[in-house]
């Protein structure tokens, strides 16, 4: 929407705009679908939602799904899934947000079917009920017999302050990529809820612990098969670097364009840029590569550096000593990325093409280590101790 339009848009009253979207919605033929029914059957019944990010609610429900005790669906809103990860169930934003008759229909399934909800990024789960008022919600769910607990993915949980404090190349030192002073109120917003509400609370990566101390580190999840490989690794002259930036600002592509540029041309190495690029075909494109530059911004790591140290390749990456002190203590291996960041990209570039043996020891310790804490087993048992079976 064109920010004069929702200004204008913010100043109707919610019944009107409740009215307004439903019309829309009848007149386009839209009508809002049942939402998923769980498997009665099992003693634990698991919904998550609503913004699957990188595809994770879907996968966290199949992993808790293979105890064989739970049925567990996610959803999503379209508009939080532009990549078609998979999910159970999808729903327009509009639908969730203005159908009272949605609404109705998702609270009366999950106080009916239900034992467990999984809050993600503290978006309302009944949708624009109550106005969106996340409190009301979660009292209305546990009256019905719910438990309720939340799963922070980022920037919904990582006050901008805090990072910036704690992170040298920290993209909220700047309002390159966001004004930070705009997020800091809705994250302080997010962490007040969670700390209000002293609900169970995990979170995808590591570095987010530093803003939820009390949480239980859950673990982003892949197909570890999906991206396993038998190619060699640095057997070119040239060494081959591939990134693919989902955003530049926040990856630090902007760190990495000048050193790969001057050492490409030098003949050191052969870089390859890639947007767009659907998540299916990106097992083709890192076994073709020696090493895959993910993020110098963020200090943590997340489902592409997986999919990576799975693919059995080098993967460099700014990431803090907390993440790998975490990381190591629950996986029983040292994080096999080497500590890279702005200033060292080039030196270890040139590292890697003088120690090759090195480097490819690093990486061949990468599907092991996604086995242990990335795969779903762990996740698994995280979920059922803390909170399944609590």
């Amino acid at each position: 929407m064109h920010p004069a339009a929702e200004r204008v848009w913010k100043l109707v009253p919610k019944f009107a705009q409740d009215a307004i979207a439903s019309g829309v919605d009848r007149a386009r033929g839209v009508t809002p679908p049942a939402p998923p029914a769980p498997d009665m059957t099992k003693p634990i019944r698991l919904m998550i939602g609503p913004v699957n990010y990188a595809g994770q609610g879907y996968r966290w429900a199949r992993a808790v799904e293979q105890t064989g005790r739970v049925s567990a669906k996610n959803y999503v809103h379209e508009a939080n899934n532009p990549l078609q990860y998979a999910a159970d169930y999808t729903v327009t934003w509009r639908t969730a947000e203005h159908s009272r008759s949605w609404q109705r229909a998702m609270y009366e399934t999950l106080a009916r079917d239900y034992t467990h909800a999984l809050i993600e990024a503290c978006y309302p789960i009944l949708g624009g009920r109550f106005e969106g008022d996340m409190y009301r919600q979660i009292e209305l769910l546990q009256a019905a017999g719910l438990e309720v607990g939340f799963i922070g993915h980022g920037t919904d949980v990582r006050l901008p302050s805090t990072h910036a404090a704690s992170e040298e190349w920290s993209f909220f030192r700047d309002d390159e990529w966001v004004d930070p002073g705009l997020v800091e109120p809705v994250v302080a917003k997010n962490l007040k809820l969670i700390a209000d509400t002293g609900l169970p609370t995990f979170v995808s990566t590591p570095g987010l612990l530093l803003d939820l101390p009390q949480a239980h580190l859950l673990g982003v999840m892949i197909d570890v098969e999906k991206w396993a490989n038998d190619r060699p690794l640095l057997a070119r002259d040239r060494i081959k670097v591939v990134h693919a930036p989902t955003n530049p600002i926040t990856k630090g592509t902007g760190y990495v364009t000048p050193v790969v540029q001057r050492l490409e041309r030098e003949g050191l190495i052969e870089y390859v840029e890639l947007k767009g690029i659907p998540n299916d075909q990106m097992p083709a494109v890192f076994a073709d590569a020696d090493v895959v530059l993910d993020q110098f911004r963020v200090g943590d790591y997340g489902v592409a550096a997986c999919e990576t140290m799975a693919s059995g390749r080098v993967v460099l990456a700014h990431v803090s000593d907390q993440v790998r002190g975490e990381v190591e203590r629950r996986a029983g291996l040292p994080l096999p990325i080497p500590e890279t960041n702005a200033e060292n990209l080039e030196d270890v570039l040139r590292d890697i093409a003088l120690r090759r043996d090195h480097y490819r020891a690093i990486a061949a310790q990468g599907p092991e280590f996604v086995r242990r804490l990335h795969s779903g087993d762990f996740s698994r048992e995280v979920l059922m101790r803390e909170f399944l079976e609590a």
